[in-house]
């Protein structure tokens, strides 16, 4: 059973799904067409035409389209036009290695990257995704520092994910990338040298998206959302725009509750405006609900997909003391904490080099004091904040709304802390 799976792992399903999608909304039709590749096949040499390898599971037949025709108005919404291509509009000359060809994961993985990069296109940045979540994102001086960065913010998720860089891969990058394994790496386009060290990797799927230099036209593009239900009926929405573009769109947090105007005492400061903004910018990509931490424009704990906020603002806590001492234990040890740990328990290391890390990482707390506590909706009780606080962050960034933003308020307050609104949720289901 076992050898069946790992054999449907290599194996790209034949889908019959159509060469075309028809959508009609009254009296206008959007038209799709299926998009495949064709490669050379690696013992003959004769061309293979290859849609998805599959679906989000070996057995699920999936196909990808591209938007071909129609436009689109609803009311006074119009949506994205024809021709705007980006993963949809991959070509063959795009796709510079195929590797184990990319499946449906794989695409969206790469897609919801550009949904966070598309915010961040005046530095050199990287997002690592999996699962359709960042795993770490990060602002660098030039791009291997953005990707170490983003690396280093949690190296464990990071491996098999899907790297997206808004700057050419240079040589030196590439270096780096190679050092860990990932699915797919994908960049406006690749210096001279870099190919070479990158496809050293065979399984990596190396592509190529040209119109990365004009993603941030997409911040204000709106496309058609369609969410299927077990029943075979849909749900559509419009897909959200973000109002927030730089720090003057925040306002300060401020409420009134029983006739009494609360507001916050404090201002942030620049560097943890810049935070905040590139924190908000992130969280678009992040599965609802969700709190993350930022510092120093990095991410340093994501907290996503949750039922109750305090409850992510403590799961994202837990992970980044589980990812900081990780990184200390890779950077002394040159293994993972969880290695570290079993090495421990069987006699094959001394308990204090964990201990060791385990202080360190609890008197840095994790990397967590000043940094920034981004939440995409608001906090219902002040415990989603007091989590955040009780760590040393300094600043807050959140929708507002709440019955209780008083109390929020107030416990920022109380701990110097600043906090923006946004007046606006970023949920994303």
């Amino acid at each position: 059973m076992a050898e069946d799976l790992k054999k449907m792992y290599r194996t790209v399903m034949e889908d019959h799904f159509p060469d075309s999608l028809r959508v009609s909304f009254g009296d206008q039709t959007l038209v799709y067409k299926k998009r495949s590749w064709k490669f050379a096949d690696d013992k003959t040499g004769e061309l293979i035409e290859k849609g998805l390898r599959y679906g989000e599971n070996p057995g699920q037949e999936a196909a990808l389209y591209e938007l071909a025709g129609g436009n689109l108005r609803l009311g006074a919404c119009q949506f994205i036009d024809p021709q705007n291509g980006l993963v949809s509009a991959v070509s063959e000359e795009d796709m510079l290695q195929e590797g184990k060809h990319p499946g449906k994961i794989n695409l969206t993985d790469l897609d919801n990257g550009l949904n966070i990069v598309k915010f961040l296109m005046d530095q050199p940045a990287a997002v690592i995704l999996k699962h359709n979540n960042p795993c770490g994102a990060a602002l660098g001086a030039d791009l291997s520092a953005a990707y170490y960065r983003a690396n280093r913010a949690d190296r464990i998720a990071a491996f098999g994910g899907c790297l997206v860089v808004n700057r050419p891969v240079d040589k030196t990058t590439a270096q780096l990338i190679s050092e860990t394994y990932l699915e797919v790496v994908a960049a406006p386009d690749y210096e001279e040298g870099a190919l070479a060290v990158l496809k050293k990797r065979a399984n990596l799927r190396i592509i190529r998206i040209s119109r990365i230099d004009r993603l941030q036209d997409f911040i204000d593009m709106r496309f058609v959302d369609f969410k299927s239900l077990i029943d075979g009926g849909l749900i559509v929405q419009q897909s959200p725009l973000n109002k927030i573009r730089d720090a003057r769109d925040f306002e300060l947090a401020q409420t009134v509750y029983q006739g009494k105007t609360y507001k916050i005492d404090r201002a942030p400061t620049d560097r943890e405006m810049a935070d905040l903004l590139f924190g908000w910018f992130v969280e678009q990509g992040v599965t609802s609900n969700s709190v993350i931490y930022v510092k120093d424009e990095c991410t340093v704990g994501i907290g996503t997909g949750e039922q109750d906020r305090v409850g992510v603002a403590e799961i994202a806590v837990y992970k980044a003391y589980q990812k900081y001492a990780d990184s200390l234990c890779f950077d002394r040890h040159k293994i993972s904490y969880k290695d570290l740990e079993l090495a421990i328990e069987k006699g094959e290391r001394p308990k204090e080099q964990k201990e060791q890390i385990d202080t360190l990482t609890c008197e840095a707390r994790a990397g967590l004091i000043g940094a920034a506590m981004v939440s995409d909706a608001f906090f219902p009780f002040r415990d989603g904040v007091d989590v955040g606080i009780r760590q040393g962050i300094k600043a807050v960034v959140q929708p507002g709304g709440s019955m209780r933003d008083w109390e929020v308020i107030e416990a920022c307050n109380e701990a110097g802390v600043a906090m923006v609104l946004t007046g606006q949720r970023a949920f994303k289901h």
